[in-house]
């Protein structure tokens, strides 16, 4: 199920970009989906960092903290305070990014084999499982040159899993590929997600995909970025594209990211 993350009042900024996050202080619960959405260049990708401790928060930290956690929300009853501007407790990460970054001189077998600790009793059977579980079994011995977009996503999605992580980071990781296909990929990854739950979180700018994977969507401001809102999606798995209820709450996605839906009587869309 994976382990609960909590933000604590993280503030972050660089020299020469100036604020980039300000207060962000949410808890993500154990074996949650969690979609963050806002607007490009706020910040997202730099809260994937501070996770993964590329980089330190600059007031607030970020931690680890056991499975009984309370409903996303702000409350950290119960945790012990770290020093300011660190990531801690217990738990572990792995990300899946952008592009595959499969290594081209090994097949899809062994850039999944090659994150494996080398003592593993089992390194095998995890591996078979893992493709089976993203659909390129009977791809194992195929090079990434070969693969179309959507099979190397898959492949970089069964890496990122080998070693059970406690919370999965996503960065947009199917934005470089076709519409049709990313449809199929937010299939497999909520498939994925059934099978094996764990704390996950998704960068994403497509608010559909966000609202068909996540059980909450955080919903960010523009730089320097705050939560502007938290959007729970209760509809169970796998969800309907075409459901009233998800237009509803693409609708106050939408609106809290400062578009408005117009009336469609004066000609315009959203």
């Amino acid at each position: 199920m994976g382990t609960s993350l909590v933000f604590q009042h993280v503030s972050k900024s660089f020299p020469g970009a100036g604020l980039v996050l300000d207060n962000f202080d949410v808890t993500v619960p154990s074996g949650s989906f969690v979609s963050l959405v806002g607007p490009t260049a706020c910040g997202k990708s730099t809260l994937l960092r501070l996770i993964l401790g590329l980089d330190h928060p600059d007031a607030g930290n970020i931690r680890f903290a056991d499975p009984l956690s309370s409903p996303l929300g702000t409350s950290h009853a119960g945790l012990s305070p770290l020093p300011r501007g660190t990531t801690g407790g217990q738990g572990s990460c792995a990300i899946a990014f952008q592009e595959p970054r499969l290594l081209p001189w090994l097949t899809v077998r062994d850039n999944v084999d090659l994150v494996l600790s080398r003592d593993r009793s089992d390194r095998a059977g995890r591996v078979n499982d893992l493709l089976q579980l993203v659909g390129l079994a009977d791809f194992h011995k195929a090079y990434p040159k070969v693969l179309s977009g959507g099979m190397a996503q898959r492949a970089s999605l069964a890496r990122a899993l080998a070693n059970e992580p406690d919370v999965l980071l996503l960065d947009e990781p199917f934005s470089a590929v076709d519409a049709l296909t990313r449809m199929r990929l937010q299939e497999a990854l909520i498939r994925i997600y059934m099978a094996r739950p764990r704390t996950t979180i998704l960068v994403t700018h497509d608010i559909d995909e966000a609202l068909l994977t996540s059980r909450q969507v955080i919903v960010l401001s523009s730089r320097p970025a705050h939560i502007v809102d938290i959007v729970e999606v209760n509809e169970g798995y796998p969800r309907d594209r075409t459901d009233g209820h998800l237009f509803e709450l693409k609708t106050r996605i939408l609106r809290g990211l400062g578009v408005v839906a117009m009336d469609n009587q004066d000609g315009a869309g959203i």
